[in-house]
């Protein structure tokens, strides 16, 4: 059963239903094909997320702020979003266990979705957004999680390049004394 917070208004309460977690659909308007379920779990499981926990979300002036995509607690997944007066919306989804805390968010099953304001985000924004939360289409993946490099796996070490070949394998940090 999704659940949504009570401070959350009614007309707000309303539209948070439709968004849930996992692989349920979430009616938000957003334009596109579903993102495949198989290159949506690649990519995330390449950055430690649940892939069964990226969201997205829109608000009228906002644009994803692509370096701000990451994992949030053990494997829940984090995006903000910035419009152009420094105003910020943080979208963050984890396991359940972070239900309860937030002023806006969804809750289906063991999965929340939250949403913070700061900057001067607007209650009426905060709710559009709300609305909006849907997992992602095709294009908004593209946009959202790059795509893993095969040469980078959990079986094969990142090679350094400016680690010695000899001695305990540190770096070489020394630094000249002048005059010897």
């Amino acid at each position: 059963m999704i659940r949504a917070v009570r401070v959350l208004p009614p007309l707000l309460l309303a539209a948070a239903l439709l968004a849930g977690c996992g692989t349920e659909k979430a009616d938000s308007g957003a334009s596109g094909s579903p993102a495949d379920p198989a290159e949506l779990a690649a990519k995330a499981k390449a950055l430690g997320m649940d892939p069964e926990l990226v969201y997205v979300t829109e608000a009228p002036g906002f644009t994803l702020a692509q370096q701000s995509v990451g994992v949030q607690g053990d494997d829940g997944f984090s995006a903000s979003y910035a419009d152009k007066t420094g105003a910020v919306i943080h979208l963050y989804t984890d396991h359940l266990r972070y239900a309860g805390q937030h002023k806006y968010e969804v809750t289906e099953k063991d999965c929340v979705v939250w949403l913070e304001g700061e900057g001067g985000v607007s209650d009426a924004v905060l709710g559009k957004a709300v609305r909006a939360i849907h997992r992602p289409t095709a294009g908004e993946l593209d946009t959202l999680l790059p795509t893993p490099d095969p040469a980078f796996t959990d079986d094969q070490p990142v090679q350094r390049g400016d680690l010695p070949s000899n001695g305990d394998g540190a770096p070489d940090n020394s630094v000249p004394t002048p005059g010897l």
